[in-house]
């Protein structure tokens, strides 16, 4: 029963996170957000793309999406190890949100949806990823270096605040995706053509 408590809540929590947030607010404007800026569908193209509003809404969207499963399945199956259970719905939202079944696999860099999740479960960590993100933003203007910057300082912060073998390689494995995931931009960033934010593209 517990295994399948926890494969549901997964699938669940996939599901959930697959949801193409940016890619249907463009679709509602009438635009493929895919084929404009970076291509990206992340809260931060869409900013670029349609403006503030609808980049803040997405951003806040794509958090809840992170935040909501791995807040209820731990109160919703009490009788669960519920650290492992958080653990699981956090890899599957974000994997959802990644690489979402809607569109061919293919999806966002999933910033938003990991910091939804983390504000659920480790939010001192998250609070010192933070931190780290809102510096090198000021600094540089760079979203992907700020975020970049806040992937490789999660799992130092999670060390320093719980001191939780598990925890911090499960969040040097978040912290390594995120990295991962800004790949294009990390080529962008060390050829000098990566755009700040304010610019019209992504």
């Amino acid at each position: 029963m517990t295994v399948a408590i926890y494969v549901g809540c997964a699938i669940v929590a996939y599901l959930l996170g697959s949801i193409p947030t940016g890619f249907l607010w463009g679709k509602a404007r009438g635009i493929d957000i895919r084929t404009v800026g970076s291509g990206n569908i992340g809260a931060t193209n869409v900013m670029r793309t349609l403006g503030k509003g609808p980049g803040i809404t997405v951003l806040v969207i794509d958090a809840l999406k992170g935040f909501v499963p791995v807040f209820l399945a731990p109160r919703f199956f009490p009788e669960t190890n519920p650290s492992t259970l958080q653990i699981v719905c956090c890899l599957a939202v974000i994997a959802g949100h990644n690489w979402t079944c809607w569109l061919k696999f293919k999806g966002g860099k999933g910033i938003a949806t990991s910091a939804g999740a983390l504000l659920a479960f480790l939010p001192f960590p998250l609070l010192g990823a933070l931190v780290a993100w809102g510096a090198v933003f000021g600094i540089w203007r760079y979203v992907s270096l700020a975020s970049i910057v806040a992937a490789a300082v999660l799992p130092v912060a999670t060390w320093l605040i719980t001191s939780n073998a598990v925890l911090t390689g499960f969040t040097g494995v978040l912290g390594a995706l995120a990295i991962y995931k800004h790949k294009t931009n990390i080529q962008r960033l060390r050829a000098g053509t990566e755009n700040r934010i304010g610019t019209k593209q992504a």
